[in-house]
């Protein structure tokens, strides 16, 4: 009973199933509740945030998926993918379990300072290929479309120059309104650089996103104490970044699995292709926990 309950409702606790053991004349202790769910392979853990996907968000990410396929890996290699990340100074990127004796809570070594709206953070604009981390700098102020075509200026061609890109290398980027505004559009086109047409709702698909997880946790344990050592820490730990870690991207985009493509219509299908398509490159980075 237990197992099946929590297969159908995952949000269930322990707490609920205990009451409901006992009005079945049932009476446990939540430790065996958690030791023979344990035992079936299920464990408690954070529940993952995730884009909040309409339909046509769902087909644009499948349609994607399938017209990437069966894309060479040589074509993955020859992309860099961009993203905007914000990192706060105290707050959800640092450190939040420790290991401590019984009544040492207030230790300094077991204690993350805080201050009201976490301290402050900045917010960091960066890119990488297959190849390694590209330029990773820092926006002072509220990006609109023209400081955003001018980091673009400033930073992408030197970073495609660093990475030693080849010839007809893609630029990748989301659907920001800044990204996509005509303006930006136009810059991009007069500059010949081809931008990889990418499906909205979909930051989960970047791989980008596992090396901002793995900047933030090294930030963190790093512990910087005001915004300019912030600043500081985060560029040193992102050209730390080693190009082994990133390498071969292409090799985790090209999935080949007949579940992939099974019956393409369904949500529920849809989300295995994306799942599998994450998961891929998350594992071939190095970067999945």
């Amino acid at each position: 009973m237990i197992t099946r309950t929590v297969s159908k409702n995952p949000r269930t606790t322990r707490g609920d199933l205990v009451n409901d053991l006992q009005r079945a004349g049932t009476k446990v202790t939540k430790a065996t509740i958690s030791n023979t769910l344990r035992r079936q392979g299920l464990k408690s853990c954070s529940t993952r945030r995730v884009p909040l996907l309409k339909p046509v968000h769902v087909q644009a990410r499948l349609k994607f998926a399938r017209e990437h396929l069966d894309d060479p890996e040589e074509d993955w290699e020859n992309v860099i993918w961009s993203d905007e990340t914000k990192i706060e100074l105290f707050g959800k990127n640092s450190t939040r379990r420790v290991w401590r004796r019984k009544n040492a809570e207030l230790h300094p070594k077991n204690t993350i300072p805080t201050v009201k709206h976490g301290g402050g953070n900045i917010m960091l604009w960066g890119c990488f290929s297959a190849k390694g981390p590209g330029r990773l700098i820092r926006v002072k102020e509220r990006m609109n479309g023209a400081m955003y075509r001018e980091i673009l200026s400033d930073n992408l061609l030197p970073s495609a120059r660093a990475l030693k890109m080849k010839r007809g290398w893609v630029f990748q980027h989301d659907n920001d309104p800044k990204h996509t505004a005509r303006a930006t559009k136009e810059w991009l086109r007069k500059k010949h650089f081809k931008v990889l047409e990418w499906p909205s709702q979909s930051p989960d698909l970047n791989p980008i996103e596992n090396l901002w997880r793995e900047l933030k946790v090294c930030v963190a344990q790093r512990q910087p104490q005001e915004i300019t050592a912030l600043e500081e820490i985060c560029m040193e730990e992102w050209a730390k970044i080693p190009a082994t870690c990133i390498a071969s991207v292409g090799e985790a985009l090209h999935v080949k699995d007949g579940r992939y493509m099974g019956t393409l219509g369904t949500v529920r299908q849809s989300k295995l292709s994306e799942a599998m398509y994450h998961l891929s490159i998350s594992r071939h980075l190095g970067l999945a926990r």
